[in-house]
C-alpha cells in the first residue's frame, strides 16, 4: 500500500492535532491510494519543515515503525538507497529540508522510541547539522536500551565537540551510571562535572544524583544532595524516598521511618503525591512495620484514585499480608483490574507468609490458567508453600516446570528446593540438591545447615559450617541460628557457647531472641536449669515468651514442676491467649500426678477463653494428601487403617512395649488409651499399608509429638524394619532401628 503525495501533504498538517495512536494509524491508512508503480513527488506549498516534524513525531508517538521508515528512507536518497513506497522521508530531501537539525532530532527520537537505535545512530552520523538536542536524543536512546558503554562514548564525544553540557544530558548519563554497582565512581565524576557547570541544583540532575547514590548503597550521600536542593519537587522527593527504602536492615528501620517523614514533609508543602510516591511510601511503611500509617495511606490512595495501579496494588497486598490481614490483601488483589506477575507474586507470597499454603497453591494454578509466565520469585514462594505442607510431589512438579522454563540454573530456585526437601523430611535429597548447585550463596549454606540441625545431625551441620567458612562465605544470623540449633539438638554445650561468642566477636552479629532461646534449650538439655533462667534474665529478652517456652519445656523434661509452674505463669502474663504454655503446664502436672493442679489449669483456660489447637497429622502419597485428627473415622480406608494399627501394636507389645495408660486424663474424661488413636499413628498406619517397604514413612503434624507416640514410633521402626520420619513444629524425629535422632529429648 503506497500513499499518494497529495494526500500525505494534507495529512501532515492534520496529524499534528491527533494525540491518539489509533487515530494516527487509521487516518494514514484510510487516506492512502494504491498504485501499481511508484509516484513521483509532487510537492505542495504547505509541505514545509514543520509539516515533516509533526509527521515524524506522530510516527514516534504511535510506535508505528513502518510509517517511520517510510519517512527515513527518503533521507538517504542521495546514496541511491531509495525504495518504492518509502516516500515521506524522501520528500524531506527533495524539498531541501534534510539539513534542519530539529527535523533530524525528530528522526532520531522516532527510531529510538521504536527500538531501532542503529537507524537512529545512522541518522545522527549522516546529519550535516547537529545541536544539543540531537546529542541528547541519541544519549537518551542508548540509555533506554541499557547500553552503558555506548552512552558514555556519545557523552564524551558531545563534550569534546564543544557542546555545552545541559541538564538533560547529565541526567541521562547519571541514570545510566546508576544501573550498575561498579559505575558509582564514574557517577561521582559526573556529579563533579555537574557542580562545575552549575547544574547540580537542577531538579532533573539532582534527582538523578540522588538515585545514583541510593542505588549504590550510599544513602547518606544521597541525603546530603537532597538537603542542599533549594526547591525540591515531587520527582526529587520520590527519588529520595525510594532511595531510603532500598536499604533494608534487620535491626534498624530508621531509614524507612525517615522516608515516612519525607512524605509528611511533602504534604506540609502542599505537594500532590504521584503513583510512584505512594508505591515507595507504602514500601517504607512495610519496612518500618508502620501498618496503621500504611492503612491511612490506603485511604489517600483512594482519594487520589490510584487504587487500580498495579504497583500500588502490590504494595498494599504486602502491607496487609505483613500485618496479618490477608483477607484485606486479597481484596486489594481483586481490585486491581490488570494484575501483572508482580501483583500475583505478592498475593501468593502473602498467603505463604500467613500460613495459607493451600490457597497459595490454588492461586498459582489460577495464575498458570491465565497464560502468564511466573517469575523466579513466584516459583520460590510456591515451593515454600510445598515445603511447609511437606507435599514433595507437588514441589517436584513445580521443579519440572522451572526446568522447562529455564529457571533451574538460578540460585534462588536451588535454595527453594533445599528448603522444600528439608521441610519434607528428606535431608539426603536436600544435600544432593546442594551438591548439584553451581552457585551457592549464604542462603544455600544456611538452608542445608539448618536442615541437618533440625534432623538431629549436629556433627554434619557443624562440618558444613566449617566448610562454609573455608569457602570464604560470610555467615549471617540465619546461619548461626542453624549452628546453635545443631548444638542444642546434639547436646554440645561447650561448642554452642563458643559459636555464640564467635558470632558476636568474629562477625559482629547481634544475637536475637531465637539465638538466645537456643542457648536456653542447650543449658536445659544439660540439666542446668538455674543457669538457663539466669541467662534469660541477663539476655535482655526476658519479656519475650519465646525464650521462656524453651525453659518450660526443659523443666518438664527434668520434672522440675515448681520451676515449670513459675515459668508458665510468666509466659501466661506475656502471652495470655496462647494455648501452648497452658497445655505444657497441664501435662507437667499430669506427669507429676497433681490432678487438682491440672484441673485448675484447665479451668483457667476456660475462664480466659483459650482453646487448645486440635492435633492434625498428614501424609502425602502419590498425588494426594491424607490428613487425620485424633480418633478419626472419616477416611475411606478407616477400617483397614485401624486393623493395621492394631496389628503393629500387637507386634511391639510382644517386644516389651507398654502403653502409658495408668493416669486418667481429666481433660479428655477417659483413660489415655485414646493415645492409640492419635493422628500420627493413623497416618503412619496408612503409610505402612501403601508405601513400598524400601520407602520411609514421612508424617507431618502441627503439635509436638507426645511421649507415648514417640515411644510407639521407636518400637514401630524396629518391629516393621522401616524408617519413620515425624515432623512437629520444633524438629524432625527420625526413627530407625528402635531409636530416634532427637535422643529422646524434645
Amino acid at each position: 500500500m503506497r500513499c499518494s503525495f497529495r494526500y500525505l501533504i494534507g495529512l501532515s498538517e492534520r496529524i499534528s492535532f491527533s494525540k491518539s495512536n489509533k487515530h494516527f494509524t487509521t487516518s494514514l491508512q484510510t487516506q492512502c491510494l494504491t498504485h501499481e508503480s511508484p509516484l513521483q513527488p509532487s510537492l505542495g506549498p504547505s509541505m514545509d519543515a514543520s509539516s515533516f516534524l509533526h509527521l515524524l513525531k506522530s510516527c514516534a508517538n504511535s510506535q508505528y515503525l513502518i510509517h517511520g521508515k517510510e519517512v527515513h528512507a527518503q533521507l538517504i536518497k542521495a546514496s541511491g538507497d531509495l525504495k518504492s513506497g518509502k516516500v515521506i522521508h524522501g520528500m524531506v530531501i527533495a524539498s531541501g529540508l534534510g539539513r534542519h537539525a530539529f527535523l533530524v532530532n525528530s528522526i532520531i527520537d522516532m527510531y529510538s522510541k521504536c527500538g531501532e537505535i542503529g537507524e537512529a545512530r545512522r541518522a545522527f552520523d549522516v546529519s550535516e547539522e547537529l545541536d544539543d538536542v540531537s546529542w541528547n536524543s541519541l544519549i537518551s536512546g542508548y540509555v533506554r536500551i541499557g547500553s552503558v558503554d555506548e552512552t558514555l562514548r556519545v557523552f564524551t564525544r558531545m563534550h569534546q565537540s564543544g557542546i555545552k553540557l545541559n541538564s538533560f544530558a547529565l541526567g541521562s548519563i547519571l541514570k545510566s551510571c546508576s544501573g550498575l554497582n561498579d559505575m558509582k565512581y564514574l557517577g561521582e565524576m559526573i556529579h563533579g562535572c555537574a557542580v562545575k557547570v552549575g547544574l547540580d541544583l537542577d531538579v532533573f540532575v539532582g534527582s538523578a544524583i540522588i538515585d545514583l547514590y541510593a542505588r549504590n548503597g550510599l544513602v547518606h550521600d544521597a541525603l546530603k544532595v537532597f538537603q542542599v536542593m533549594p526547591n525540591p519537587n515531587v520527582v526529587v522527593f520520590n527519588a529520595m524516598i525510594a532511595g531510603l527504602c532500598r536499604i533494608e536492615s534487620e535491626t534498624d528501620n530508621k531509614l524507612s521511618r525517615e522516608a515516612l517523614g519525607l512524605f509528611s514533609e511533602m504534604q506540609r508543602r502542599g505537594m500532590r503525591p504521584s503513583k510512584f510516591t505512594f508505591s515507595s511510601v507504602l514500601r517504607a511503611s512495610n519496612l518500618a512495620n508502620a501498618f496503621e500509617f500504611g492503612k491511612q495511606l490506603h485511604g489517600q490512595v483512594f482519594k487520589n484514585n490510584f487504587q487500580c495501579d498495579e504497583y500500588i496494588g502490590s504494595a498494599l497486598i504486602d502491607l496487609y499480608s505483613n500485618s496479618g490481614s490477608i483477607e484485606e490483601g486479597f481484596r486489594c488483589f481483586c481490585s486491581v483490574p490488570e494484575q501483572d506477575i508482580v501483583t500475583w507474586t505478592s498475593m501468593i507470597s502473602g498467603c505463604v507468609q500467613n500460613e495459607q499454603f493451600e490457597r497459595a497453591l490454588s492461586l498459582f494454578h489460577e495464575l498458570l490458567s491465565t497464560g502468564r509466565k511466573p517469575d523466579l520469585f513466584t516459583i520460590s514462594s510456591v515451593m515454600s508453600a510445598c515445603a511447609n505442607l511437606a507435599v514433595v510431589r507437588s514441589g517436584e512438579q513445580i521443579q519440572c516446570f522451572t526446568t522447562k522454563a529455564g529457571y533451574d540454573r538460578f540460585t534462588i530456585i536451588g535454595n527453594s528446593r533445599i528448603f522444600m526437601y528439608a521441610r519434607s523430611g528428606d535431608v539426603d535429597a536436600a544435600a544432593q540438591t546442594f551438591s548439584e548447585m553451581g552457585n551457592r550463596d549464604v542462603v544455600s549454606w544456611s538452608a542445608l545447615i539448618s536442615s541437618h540441625a533440625q534432623h538431629g545431625c549436629a556433627k554434619d551441620a557443624l562440618m558444613l559450617f566449617k566448610e562454609m567458612e573455608n569457602c570464604g562465605v560470610l555467615p549471617n544470623q540465619i546461619t548461626f541460628l542453624g549452628v546453635l540449633t545443631a548444638c542444642s539438638h546434639g547436646g554440645l554445650v561447650d561448642e554452642g557457647f563458643r559459636y555464640f561468642e564467635s558470632m558476636k566477636r568474629d562477625y559482629g552479629l547481634t544475637p536475637n531472641v531465637k539465638h538466645c532461646a537456643c542457648i536456653v534449650d542447650l543449658l536445659g538439655r544439660a540439666g542446668r536449669l538455674i543457669d538457663a533462667e539466669n541467662f534469660i534474665l541477663d539476655s535482655g529478652f526476658d519479656n519475650d515468651p519465646v525464650i521462656w517456652r524453651s525453659l518450660l519445656a526443659s523443666s518438664r523434661i527434668h520434672k522440675d514442676t515448681e520451676r515449670g509452674r513459675r515459668v508458665a505463669e510468666r509466659i501466661m502474663e506475656l502471652e495470655p491467649g496462647a494455648s501452648a504454655s497452658y497445655v505444657l503446664l497441664y501435662n507437667m502436672y499430669l506427669d507429676a500426678g497433681r490432678l487438682s493442679s491440672a484441673l485448675k489449669t484447665r479451668d483457667l483456660m476456660k475462664e480466659r477463653g483459650v482453646k487448645k489447637e486440635p492435633g492434625l497429622s498428614w501424609i502425602e502419597m502419590g498425588a494426594a494428601v491424607h490428613s487425620f485428627v485424633v480418633g478419626d473415622n472419616s477416611h475411606p480406608q478407616s477400617h483397614a487403617i485401624y486393623a493395621k494399627l492394631e496389628e503393629m501394636l500387637s507386634k511391639i507389645e510382644k517386644l516389651g512395649y507398654v502403653q502409658n495408660s495408668d493416669i486418667i486424663d481429666p481433660y479428655l474424661g477417659h483413660r489415655r488409651s485414646l493415645t492409640n488413636c492419635h493422628s500420627e499413628k493413623l497416618a503412619v498406619a496408612l503409610g505402612m499399608i501403601h508405601l513400598p517397604k524400601s520407602a520411609p514413612v514421612r508424617v507431618m503434624k502441627n503439635l509436638r509429638i507426645c511421649r507415648d507416640c514417640h515411644a510407639t514410633m521407636k518400637s514401630f521402626s524396629e518391629s516393621e524394619r522401616r524408617e519413620i520420619v515425624i515432623r512437629d513444629p520444633i524438629r524432625f524425629h527420625r526413627f530407625r532401628g528402635g531409636s530416634c535422632s532427637c535422643g529422646d529429648y524434645w
